[in-house]
């Protein structure tokens, strides 16, 4: 069986690690990772959610955190901090350094992301093949107005140095318009058995991969059954602040108006946590398939079992 997830960072890269363990060897699994949160430090490209992918599945990741390097140090920023170099609010340890060191230099020699992407992988053996939205330049923005007046600012700022404590007004995936998929993206969802959309943040993960032309038109045309997971479970994120950016564009925090955004055209099955079951119906009425099962990633078993309920689910949509 060959699938196809589009994935963000912490919540995408664990559903992942249950989605292998549920399948068998001879599957496989091409994973199109959300780069809006890419951004430039100290002179260095950082891709936290292909990074978060690829550490969580290679075994490298911090698992306390979700993000990282597991036996992390910090020598580099106390030194950058020290030369009075920021930002001091963006955690890079030494390891995960070396990853951004190796990008960007590559990157600087000419290959493009999805070629560094496929060559940092052959150190971490993610098992999947991990492939960039875009090789283009994509941020997310957030307009947001405080004491400093209205203004747009990375999302990495919005998300870590303020917590998203301030309301977020509009979401601008910037450069997504003119981007352009990256190579092997619109062939694996075209060769697809199962699309699946993992509980990652429906819009600056997912969306901003959806907004990159010709994703979206390509999963909603593509002869495999697209299943979702809820990332909201009895009307609050399961991690993280998603409400905060769903609010910016109308989008109610519930598990059915987070499927019906995505829309029938889109999702052909939805999967709601078993506390949300009441809103089963409302997403039928939509026009998606909709079942209520554990969502809670507990563990890589209960994860495993969440996986193998979508794929169910894919079946049960196909016939």
């Amino acid at each position: 069986m060959r699938i196809v997830a589009l994935a963000g960072g912490i919540g995408g890269a664990r559903f992942l690690r249950g989605l292998k363990e549920a399948l068998g060897p001879q599957d496989e699994i091409t994973v199109i990772g959300n780069t809006g949160d890419d951004i430039h430090l100290y002179g260095l490209k950082v891709c936290p959610d292909l990074d978060t992918v690829m550490y969580t599945l290679g075994g490298g990741i911090n698992e306390e955190q979700g993000w990282g390097r597991t036996d992390e140090t910090w020598s580099i920023k106390a030194e950058m901090k020290e030369y009075g170099v920021g930002p001091e609010w963006f955690g890079l340890g030494d390891r995960d350094f070396a990853t951004h060191l190796v990008r960007s230099q590559m990157l600087t020699a000419g290959y493009t992301l999805s070629q560094v992407t496929e060559a940092l992988c052959v150190r971490w053996q993610p098992g999947v093949r991990l492939l960039p939205m875009s090789d283009d330049r994509v941020e997310t923005h957030v307009r947001i107005t405080d004491a400093d007046g209205t203004r747009a600012i990375h999302f990495q700022e919005y998300w870590v140095r303020l917590h998203a404590a301030v309301d977020a007004e509009a979401i601008v995936p910037v450069g997504a318009d003119t981007a352009k998929p990256a190579p092997g993206v619109l062939e694996a969802i075209a060769a697809a058995d199962v699309i699946l959309l993992p509980p990652s943040n429906p819009v600056v993960s997912i969306g901003t991969i959806l907004a990159v032309p010709g994703i979206r038109a390509a999963v909603a045309a593509a002869a495999a059954p697209v299943v979702g997971l809820s990332p909201i479970i009895g009307g609050a994120p399961v991690r993280g602040m998603a409400d905060k950016v769903l609010a910016a564009v109308g989008v109610e925090a519930t598990a059915a108006a987070v499927a019906l955004d995505y829309g029938a055209d889109l999702l052909d099955g939805w999967l709601v946590d078993t506390v949300d079951e009441a809103s089963v119906g409302a997403v039928e009425a939509g026009g998606i398939a909709c079942r209520a099962v554990p969502l809670l990633m507990t563990d890589v078993a209960a994860t495993a079992e969440m996986a193998r309920a979508a794929l169910a689910l894919a079946e049960l949509v196909r016939a």
